[in-house]
């Protein structure tokens, strides 16, 4: 059984799509902790509906970025934890996360990487005028949304469609794609070869 942290900074929708995924057996895993940057994070709440022990770790209340991330990799090893999961953690990952989780932290981004990293990607989709966007998720490295990709999914842009409604459409891949990434993980199914992200 893989031990998942999951970091968190808002809704944690996607948080609720892999503890559901987990506790409907779908993926040989459970969350073992749920840490936020942000003590106004509804996440916190979602952790505590399903009995996930929940950690507030305030970015502001630490003097620097290393001194921040050592107390997360504390709790997470306090856990056993095996995979870290990004869960819209608004936060860029550090040299010390990485370190002590090299090919253990998996993020899910609302494009179609490398097309529009970084914030706001929907707007981004928009405002380039895009037919096609969607998500994607991918392992965690030193970059902003660079790390190998293990799993996509499209999603058309309306005509009518605002930043709202699109992010809407997207969410709901999102929540499909990141437990399936999750789970092919937890099965030992993936294999990295560069920048390429192999499924056996």
């Amino acid at each position: 059984m893989l031990n998942l942290g999951v970091l968190i900074s808002g809704k944690g929708s996607n948080l609720q799509a892999i503890i559901d995924a987990c506790e409907r057996e779908k993926i040989p895993a459970r969350v073992a902790v749920v840490i936020s940057n942000n003590p106004e994070s509804y996440g916190l709440e979602r952790a505590k509906n399903h009995k996930i022990p929940a950690v507030i770790l305030n970015s502001k209340d630490f003097s620097n970025k290393n001194t921040y991330e050592l107390e997360i990799v504390k709790n997470l090893k306090q856990y056993d934890v095996g995979l870290v999961c990004l869960a819209g953690y608004m936060r860029i990952v550090g040299t010390v996360l990485l370190e002590h989780y090299p090919s253990k932290i998996v993020n899910i981004h609302p494009s179609l990487l490398p097309s529009f990293p970084g914030l706001h990607a929907q707007k981004q989709a928009l405002d380039h005028g895009v037919t096609v966007t969607g998500c994607t998720v991918h392992f965690v490295n030193e970059g902003c949304d660079t790390g190998p990709i293990i799993i996509q999914s499209a999603v058309p842009v309306k005509e009518k469609d605002t930043e709202e409604t699109l992010s809407e459409r997207i969410l709901q891949q999102e929540h499909h794609i990141y437990p399936l990434a999750i789970e092919f993980i937890a099965k030992g199914k993936l294999k990295i070869e560069g920048r390429r992200v192999k499924i056996a």
